[in-house]
C-alpha cells in the first residue's frame, strides 16, 4: 500500500506494474490477507499502518474475487489506468508535438511487434502488450533466468517508452501537458 500510494503519484507505468505484481502476490498468498499483511508490514513498527496494510489486502482480495480475476486478469482499478494511458497514447499519437515520445514509440514498435507475434496478445492494445512484455521480463529476472541480449534491447526500448508516457500522464493530470508543442 505504501509503495503503491507513492508510485501512483511519481510513476503511473511502474504504478500499474506493481499493482499486476500485488494480484499475483494475492493469487500466491492463497488469497490470506493475514499472510499478506505480515509480508506488507514487515519492519513497520506503527500499529496504525499495519492496520491500513492490512484493509488494504482485504479490499484488493474482495475486489478480486467479485470481478473473477482469481486465476488471472487484472482488476478493473488496473484495467482503467491502462484505459486511460492508452488514451494518452493515442492522443499523444496523433497530436503535432511530442516529437521526443513519438521517437520513443517508433523505436520500441519493433519490440512490440515482435512481442505481440511471440504471444497472445494480439487481442490486446499495444500498450497492454508493453506492460505484458515490462512483466514478463521483470518476472524471468525475478527467476533468475538468463534474458537474451535482443530481450534486454527491447525492454530498453520499451521502458524508454513507457517512462516517457508516464512524465506525460503527470504532465497531463497537472494540466501541464501541450500535446501541440515540440519537447
Amino acid at each position: 500500500m505504501l509503495v503503491a500510494n507513492e508510485l501512483r503519484k511519481t510513476n503511473i507505468a511502474e504504478y500499474l506494474l506493481y499493482m499486476w505484481q500485488v494480484e499475483d502476490l494475492i493469487r500466491a498468498n492463497g488469497f490470506d490477507a493475514d499472510r499478506l499483511a505480515l509480508i506488507g508490514t514487515s519492519g513497520i513498527g506503527d500499529e496504525s499502518v499495519k492496520l491500513a496494510v492490512r484493509r488494504w489486502y482485504e479490499e484488493l482480495i474482495d475486489m478480486m474475487i467479485h470481478e473473477d480475476v482469481r486465476e488471472k486478469g487484472h482488476l478493473q482499478i488496473n484495467n482503467n489506468i491502462l484505459m486511460l494511458l492508452a488514451d494518452l497514447h493515442g492522443r499523444i499519437m496523433e497530436s503535432d508535438g511530442c516529437g521526443e515520445y513519438k521517437e520513443a514509440y517508433y523505436a520500441a514498435l519493433p519490440a512490440i511487434v515482435g512481442y505481440r507475434a511471440k504471444s497472445d496478445s494480439q487481442d490486446r492494445n499495444e500498450l497492454e502488450s508493453c506492460f505484458e512484455l515490462m512483466y514478463g521480463i521483470w518476472m524471468l529476472k525475478l527467476q533468475g533466468r538468463e534474458i537474451s541480449e535482443g530481450t534486454a534491447d527491447a525492454s530498453k526500448r520499451v521502458s524508454a517508452l513507457l517512462a516517457r508516457l508516464a512524465a506525460y500522464y503527470t504532465m497531463d493530470l497537472n494540466g501541464e501537458l501541450d500535446l501541440d508543442q515540440e519537447d
